[in-house]
């Protein structure tokens, strides 16, 4: 099996210790600070994913080579991602999931692995408007670190970079000198399919998906072009 693979609480241990214990998208600042200082951030950053894994169903990605995850990605709805309201492009559309964090391990980068957990993501709302129809948000958007920022100017560390959001189809909604927020309709990446071939052999003998992952989920993403 090759491509994205649903994350799932048995697998929150495999992330990098940093982002295993960082809720600053899954609490308010005051809630955050107080996880923080009691060391508690890896049990409300799993108390969060069990909830909306309960009340809204999979909102993470992940990715393997050789059998370790190399990257993944988080994602939810905005009811459940409470920091988002302080960035000042917000609010997120009523109609998308916020993409809260995407991540791939350092030896792996460059490789297009940060473009196969996008379309991971893309591929489980299809499923799901597919399954659901209006119901289901119909693109995600994601808050941009700019560049071009100010020096100097405070930022918060987990917005991801302005230049790779728009190398992976996403598109400026709301602009902002240091927060742009950006969107990408899931349509959008239907056509990805057509451009991916070359790249995902190059990618597909070191990617692949845990044994156990087999029984656990059948959807897994296309390959994308290497970014």
């Amino acid at each position: 099996m090759t491509g994205t693979v649903d994350l799932t609480l048995d697998r929150l241990a495999e992330l990098p210790s940093a982002a295993r214990s960082c809720v600053h998208w899954e609490l308010d600042a005051t809630a955050a600070t107080r996880a923080a200082a009691n060391g508690a951030g890896a049990l409300e950053k799993e108390a969060w994913l069990s909830n909306t894994l309960l009340e809204w169903g999979t909102c993470g990605q992940a990715v393997y080579v050789d059998g370790k995850m190399a990257g993944f990605a988080m994602y939810a709805p905005p009811a459940y991602v409470p920091r988002a309201g302080s960035f000042p492009t917000s609010p997120v559309a009523a109609d998308s999931v916020i993409l809260m964090a995407l991540w791939v391990l350092p030896a792996h980068r460059g490789r297009g692995l940060g473009r196969v957990l996008v379309q991971g993501v893309a591929r489980d709302l299809a499923l799901r408007a597919a399954g659901c129809g209006s119901e289901s948000a119909r693109a995600i958007e994601a808050f941009g670190i700019s560049a071009s920022r100010p020096p100097g100017h405070p930022v918060h560390d987990c917005p991801l970079p302005e230049g790779f959001l728009a190398a992976t189809g996403f598109a400026t909604v709301r602009s902002h000198r240091t927060y742009p927020r950006m969107r990408l309709d899931v349509r959008a990446t239907t056509g990805w399919r057509a451009d991916v071939g070359q790249a995902w052999n190059r990618l597909r003998s070191g990617i692949t998906v845990p044994r156990a992952a087999a029984g656990l989920t059948n959807r897994t993403s296309q390959p994308a072009p290497r970014i």
